[in-house]
């Protein structure tokens, strides 16, 4: 089990229900609740997360009356 700072207990614990999660700026963390209080936590991991399909832009459409 991971463990994290509750910031209602004050104290360091276990997370309960842990998930992993990616934040919007594509860090790893992990979310879930203190055993005691209920509480969310909420722990950053080190690294980026990795992309599983490379994105690529759509091909431009090619329109063949705008020539110069």
């Amino acid at each position: 089990m991971p463990e994290g700072y509750c910031v209602k207990c004050k104290a360091k614990r276990e997370i309960v229900d842990a998930v992993e999660e990616v934040t919007k700026n594509g860090r790893k963390a992990i979310k879930g609740k203190c055993p005691v209080c209920g509480t969310v936590m909420f722990k950053m991991l080190g690294g980026k997360a990795v992309a599983t399909e490379p994105v690529t832009p759509p091909p431009a459409p090619s329109n063949p009356e705008s020539t110069n």
